[in-house]
């Protein structure tokens, strides 16, 4: 595939900078967006064209792509007289850059795989700054030779591009690795809280956590915003709670049981609950030094 059509669904802050890099590099872009114009009228600045309907936009793509928040909103752009499914076509590729539920994902893909076409899950890592210099980290998974055939395009758009296997493990690992995550950085947020409680200086604390195995980046993000009032992870609270809630449901569905995500799951929706939904999970700190005694 030598310099495929894409079509892009889902303009937020993510989206927008990786079509930005696409059209640097040359491709044409069709775009779908939502109720914000802002990533659309970009696009259209730098030679892309918008399409009507997600249906539109699949009949006139060789690569469909997705970067949406929630697997309901990606089955809703699948889905339906309008969607990629109904517009679709034999050797197409479908790209879901979220996080979304792996049940969900392979329902897509066998639904894709009726009408000739194959689904790549590639769920992302590191920020939209990087997604508009080329430099995320896609974490692509479904059948290999499509994904060799699609490569040459997710190294435009990452430093570090994986194939993880069948359709599925791309989300399935990225959801573990946001449990993974989400715990450090609630577990972090905790510590600092009950150190303020205990009149211990948060910086004593740091120092000797920071010492031993415990230290990471995810507790160097929390640190950094806990003394020096700084934001290097901006990825919202509710975000944080919709991926340990995907999680949790993806083991369900595996029919097991996950003990270690119910801490971080009822720490983040309390802190939902409590409209802190739209702040980014290093304020953590501040939910629980406010609320450390219930």
């Amino acid at each position: 595939m030598s310099q495929p059509t894409i079509g892009f669904i889902g303009m937020g802050l993510m989206g927008r900078a990786m079509v930005e890099c696409l059209q640097g590099a040359g491709y044409a872009v069709t775009v779908l967006g939502n109720r914000d114009r802002t990533g659309i009228e970009e696009a259209l600045s730098r030679g892309g064209s918008e399409a009507g309907s997600a249906r539109e936009l699949a009949e006139k793509s060789d690569i469909v792509m997705l970067c949406v928040g929630t697997s309901e909103q990606v089955e809703s752009r699948i889905y339906g007289d309008d969607g990629v499914l109904a517009g679709t076509r034999e050797g197409q590729v479908v790209i879901d850059f979220g996080t979304s539920l792996p049940a969900s994902t392979l329902e897509i893909g066998a639904a894709l795989a009726e009408k000739g076409a194959t689904y790549l899950d590639a769920p992302l890592g590191r920020t939209p700054a990087h997604a508009k210099d080329g430099k995320l980290n896609i974490m692509c998974a479904g059948d290999a030779d499509t994904y060799a055939q699609v490569k040459p395009v997710l190294e435009v758009l990452g430093e570090n591009v994986f194939h993880l296997g069948k359709l599925g493990n791309g989300h399935t690992i990225k959801l573990i690795n946001n449990f993974f995550a989400m715990t450090t950085a609630c577990a972090m947020s905790e510590a600092f809280a009950m150190a303020d409680a205990a009149e211990i200086d948060r910086d004593q604390l740091y120092g000797v956590l920071a010492a031993g195995p415990n230290h990471s980046g995810m507790m160097d993000f929390i640190r950094n915003y806990a003394m020096e009032g700084k934001i290097d992870l901006a990825f919202s609270v509710a975000n944080g709670k919709k991926d340990v809630g995907y999680y949790r449901q993806m083991a369900s569905d595996f029919g097991a049981t996950s003990r270690m995500s119910g801490c971080a799951d009822e720490a983040l929706a309390e802190a939902v609950g409590n409209d802190f939904g739209g702040h980014n999970v290093p304020e953590m700190v501040d939910y629980f030094a406010k609320h450390l005694k219930g």
